[in-house]
């Protein structure tokens, strides 16, 4: 399909882009990568009177570290956060994950903020985002500030910034010394995940000390699985994983679609929780 006719700006700065989203108000939508709108608009799912493009301004791509904090700006490409050395080392979660979003065309151009900006539950990083307690930082009118992403996700393609605000950052505490996995199970390549689980585990004297969980499409917004990471403090062995992984799909509200019920999607939270865990402490 043909999108409704937008005008298009394209900021050369930060204070630029937020002064142009401040004066359109809700009649805006936020271009980085293009490859989370740009469906949209073809589709006729979003009618825009003004299309921002961001993707130019500087300071707003690559990777940094400050002290126990990972720092990966809004603008960095899923494929360059794959390759980082510094994604790999501190959050290789989130750089594992990546590795399974979309093709390799759309992983050159998407970007790590467009897509935890397009706040869909059906996207590989939310649930990421969750697992890892990331921090997202927006620029508006008022100034910066900090989003914790378990107060981001709003609902079903919302998210919490503000129409004058602009995802300009993503904070990573430091999980060195952490095991992880992401497992998702989609019914075709290139697909969205039926059900995805981004698990993060850390382990003492052969038990699991803490646990994080993130669910992919298992609500309106990305989860996390509250009941299945209690569940999994002091397991040692696969008996005890499985077991905790029959909780990971408490308190989810999983959709009914073409593709699975609600069951179906509850059954996948559960195996692929214990797969993802039992991969993430090193026994699966």
């Amino acid at each position: 399909m043909i999108p409704p006719a937008f005008d298009y700006a394209r900021p050369t700065d930060l204070d630029e882009a937020v002064r142009t989203l401040a004066d359109a108000g809700e009649d805006a939508k936020v271009l980085a990568g293009g490859q989370s709108l740009l469906p949209l608009l073809r589709l006729r799912l979003a009618f825009p009177e003004l299309v921002v493009d961001v993707g130019r301004i500087p300071g707003l791509r690559g990777v940094r570290e400050e002290g126990d904090t990972l720092v990966i700006g809004a603008l960095t490409t899923h494929h360059d956060v794959i390759h980082d050395p510094l994604v790999r080392r501190h959050a290789g979660l989130l750089a594992q994950a990546t590795e399974t979003v979309a093709d390799p065309a759309v992983r050159h151009r998407g970007t790590l903020g467009g897509s935890l900006a397009h706040a869909d539950p059906a996207g590989d990083l939310p649930a990421v985002a969750l697992a890892l307690d990331a921090e997202l930082v927006a620029v508006g009118p008022g100034g910066r500030r900090t989003i914790p992403a378990r107060d981001f996700f709003a609902d079903y393609l919302q998210s919490t910034l503000a129409p004058n605000e602009l995802l300009v950052e993503v904070r990573l505490p430091k999980r060195e010394g952490w095991g992880f996995r992401y497992e998702k199970f989609h019914r075709v390549a290139q697909s969205w995940a039926m059900v995805g689980v981004a698990a993060l585990v850390r382990r003492e004297n052969g038990h699991i000390a803490e646990a994080r969980i993130g669910l992919t499409n298992m609500g309106a917004t990305p989860l996390r699985a509250s009941a299945a990471e209690e569940a999994l403090v002091g397991a040692g062995g696969a008996d005890a994983v499985a077991r905790a992984a029959q909780s990971a799909a408490e308190g989810t509200r999983p959709s009914r679609d073409a593709s699975a019920s609600p069951e179906y999607r509850a059954h996948l939270a559960r195996v692929l929780t214990k797969r993802a865990v039992l991969a993430a402490t090193g026994t699966g």
